[in-house]
């Protein structure tokens, strides 16, 4: 089951180009996982009980497909990869415009902080089903964690 979300556009997503902005992108793709974890019980509020918030380590971003003003765009999100205790992750959103066509691809890997000691942590066992949920890519895998040196 794809986890996906239709937008409508806004003047202020393009460029003097008459195309969409390369950092929209990446907005609308870090507006799809925040509304994930909303629809799933993890609202900003929740994180904000929780003392927790996800962090991006890297992002990467390909071009494939011009949008153009006043297009619509589909952004679709699935989990590539994840570490056995949900701390560190990876996403991979596509960006498809009103054909249908692949215009963009992200690739998102983070890790959750605690915003009290600023430091990354463990999320709580009830991320775990929620991560079981989402959708996976095909190439999907585990992601190991390196231990800390003494």
């Amino acid at each position: 089951m794809n986890f996906e979300i239709t937008f409508n556009t806004k003047w202020s997503d393009f460029d003097p180009n008459r195309h969409m902005r390369h950092t929209a992108y990446n907005d609308y793709a870090a507006e799809v996982r925040v509304r994930f974890f909303q629809a799933h019980g993890l609202s900003i509020t929740e994180f904000a009980k929780l003392n927790i918030g996800p962090i991006l380590f890297k992002e990467e971003t390909s071009f494939f497909k011009e949008i153009h003003i006043g297009e619509n765009i589909t952004v679709k999100m699935e989990l590539e990869g994840v570490s056995n205790g949900i701390e560190r992750w990876r996403f991979n959103h596509q960006i498809f415009n009103e054909k249908g066509e692949l215009s963009a691809e992200i690739k998102v890997y983070g890790a959750w902080i605690d915003l009290v000691k600023r430091k990354l942590t463990a999320p709580p066992q009830k991320f775990v089903t929620i991560f079981e949920n989402l959708p996976k890519t095909s190439n999907f895998k585990k992601i190991e964690l390196r231990k800390k040196n003494l």
